[in-house]
């Protein structure tokens, strides 16, 4: 059977008694046993108005307990086994309760409560499937992403009149990122109940060149992780510094090979922390049901990190400081397109800014931050001297405050605008030094790109023969000047802190804002748990 893929994964421990289940139900038909089916059932759906309406508009007609229904039953309960490899809450479905309710009917009325209990059992199993098994929005509302929900209607009916198996496998997450993370659960989960990567390092720096038992350690705990081949040497010699080199390289750090204070700390997060993240991310991915096939902008804000991705190859890439870590600031995570770029790009102020950080200012010293121009409702500017600052609260404050394309301009040369009530965008940036730094979080939620006029060039390739020389005609200029996309460009917004390359391997970063780990425990709370973790 090739349900969800799991001839590529391994089988999980769980086994169930389907010869005895798959068995035909006793459904003689007599009149008295249809209507003792039928009010058990009716009974059963009284509250949940969806399945009540199903079942009454069929005629009772049974998906699951009918005489002919051993099939349906068999791709289901198998597809349920495998919860627990998707990082699911398994008691919502539990296909052992449903195993062993199956083999314990023996009348109308169970077989009635049955129908009903798998019916729910399918509709938690492809709704958390095919979009989460929470709602992200109530965890965290920076997470704005647009979740659909299949109407149980339609699933129900694609089960009815469809080949379960086929039915059942194409509820599965579509991209191959989905499989690489699965593979990546269940490994650590063995990995877990094997023991784990040993005790933490010491957070003392090693370098190459040094030998001893902090050496030992590092080399015992990188041979476990997968990171370098057994070996018995005792010395950082070059292959430890390659193998410390790749393990930087997967978490986001500056791959120059030396086991710094931030490598060491990395590299102690134990297994545990490390399937936490595999979880949540497969959770994210259940809510992204987007085409990542075609040309589109991917910015996962703990990587800091931007890049376009056409055909599955990365095509440019540049790192980006995203907002600051204070609860309003941080960059939200939604998906959007990409429509136009402004060239000398003008700075309006976002309302916030000017209330909690400007006005105060003004307040003070009415030619206090002398950059920027101050603005009445019609766009025109207002002389200082006019204003009587003092006279007005945050609220009741009428100007806005504009700063004119400059070298000085917070958005730097050029923004890149994916329209959005948010007011996110990406854009160029004159603090170019904290690029420098390896987390890059201290934007008021916008996105600061370090080679904006590579990204600029990259963009206008596609619609210019000439896209380096159009850019610096209208950069030159000095002028603000938009230019259109002619093909708009979706942009993602995303919160990977574990997340796999090319090759598969799965890279891991900071949870710079919190959101994984709450989002672990939302999960948690819902049911699902830390496999080979031992009690």
């Amino acid at each position: 059977m090739n349900l969800f893929l799991l001839q590529a994964l391994p089988r999980r421990a769980l086994v169930l008694s389907l010869a005895l289940v798959m068995a035909p139900l006793d459904a003689t038909p007599v009149l008295a046993q249809a209507s003792a089916f039928s009010q058990s059932l009716a009974a059963a759906a009284s509250d949940n108005e969806v399945i009540a309406e199903w079942y009454r508009k069929t005629g009772y007609e049974p998906l699951w307990t009918g005489a002919d229904d051993a099939e349906r039953r068999q791709a289901f309960l198998t597809a349920i086994a495998t919860a627990a490899d998707h990082g699911l809450p398994v008691q919502r479905y539990d296909a052992a309760a449903l195993a062993g309710a199956l083999r314990a009917a023996t009348t109308e009325g169970d077989r009635g409560r049955l129908e009903v209990a798998m019916t729910r059992a399918y509709l938690a199993w492809a709704r958390d499937l095919t979009s989460g098994a929470i709602d992200p929005a109530r965890v965290d509302a920076g997470i704005v992403r647009e979740i659909d929900r299949i109407d149980p209607r339609t699933l129900l009916s694609r089960l009815a009149n469809g080949k379960a198996e086929t039915v059942l496998a194409r509820l599965l997450p579509h991209s191959p990122a989905y499989l690489h993370l699965m593979k990546a659960k269940i490994r650590l989960e063995a990995e877990i109940a094997a023991g784990g990567w040993g005790a933490p390092l010491a957070v003392s720096p090693l370098e190459q060149g040094m030998t001893g038992p902090a050496v030992v350690a590092l080399r015992d705990r990188l041979i476990k992780m997968g990171y370098l081949a057994p070996t018995a040497t005792a010395s950082y010699d070059r292959t430890l510094q390659t193998a410390v080199q790749n393990f930087q390289i997967s978490h986001g750090l500056v791959a120059d090979g030396r086991a710094g204070e931030g490598t060491i700390l990395e590299l102690n997060i134990p297994a545990e922390g490390r399937l936490k993240s595999v979880i949540v991310a497969l959770e994210r991915e259940r809510w992204m049901d987007i085409d990542r096939s075609t040309r589109h902008i991917w910015v996962n804000l703990p990587d800091f990190r931007a890049k376009i991705i056409d055909g599955g190859r990365t095509v440019f890439d540049t790192r980006v400081v995203i907002g600051k870590n204070v609860p309003d600031q941080r960059s939200p995570e939604f998906s959007d397109q990409m429509e136009h770029m402004v060239i000398n790009p003008s700075w309006g102020v976002p309302r916030s800014i000017i209330v909690k950080e400007y006005l105060p200012l003004l307040q003070q010293n009415p030619n206090a931050v002398g950059h920027l121009q101050v603005i009445d409702g019609r766009g025109r500017v207002v002389p200082r001297g006019a204003v009587n600052f003092a006279a007005y609260s945050a609220r009741s404050f009428p100007f806005g405050l504009r700063q004119p394309p400059s070298d000085g301009n917070a958005l730097g040369k050029v923004k890149f605008m994916f329209p959005n009530v948010h007011n996110i965008y990406l854009h160029d940036t004159p603090s170019k030094s904290l690029f420098g730094h390896d987390v890059r979080a201290y934007s008021h939620g916008c996105i600061r790109v370090a080679d904006p006029f590579d990204l600029a060039y990259a963009l206008l390739a596609l619609q210019s023969d000439a896209p380096e020389d159009e850019f610096q005609v209208h950069l030159k200029s000095g002028k603000e000047t938009t230019v259109k996309l002619q093909k708009s460009v979706p942009v993602h917004l995303v919160y990977f802190t574990a997340y796999p390359d090319a090759k598969g391997r799965i890279g891991y970063r900071r949870d710079v804002y919190g959101r994984d780990a709450a989002l672990f425990n939302a999960l948690a709370e819902a049911g699902v748990a830390l496999a080979g973790v031992q009690g």
